[in-house]
């Protein structure tokens, strides 16, 4: 049980974990802002530009209450859309960071030109080693 914990611990307080949960409660308080936004303000433009009232359901026959819930369908979806959209770009931002950074990291590992006088001095070190 103690090597359980022990574990346990070592696994839960690992960077990467800790990294997830940060990621996963900022994945939610972003979901709810982009709810809000789909919400409050894109379904109002199209239910302007739709000339139709946008959370609309289609009654289905049986208990009364039955319906889909079409307006609902669709702006989930519009949600999923911008979260997808913001993802990729953020994604597309860090790898290009990334890349950068690796440029940058590759330009200084190469070795210097040598100079004029290292080329120089380079020849007549070989013409030496042959003449002897």
């Amino acid at each position: 049980m103690k090597n359980f914990l022990k574990e346990f611990k070592e696994f839960a307080l690992k960077g990467n974990v800790m990294d997830m949960a940060i990621g996963v409660i900022i994945g939610g308080a972003f979901t709810a802002i982009v709810s809000a936004f789909t919400d409050d303000f894109i379904t109002p433009l199209i239910s302007i530009f739709g000339g139709t009232e946008f959370g609309g359901k289609i009654p289905l026959p049986g208990p009364e209450g039955n319906a889909i819930l079409w307006g609902d369908f669709v702006s989930a979806i519009v949600n999923f859309l911008i979260v997808a959209l913001i993802l990729f770009l953020m994604i597309k931002a860090m790898n290009k960071l990334m890349t950068l950074g690796k440029k940058k990291e590759e330009e200084e590992a190469k070795d210097p030109e040598p100079t004029k006088e290292e080329v120089l001095l380079t020849e007549i070190r070989d013409l030496l080693k042959e003449k002897k």
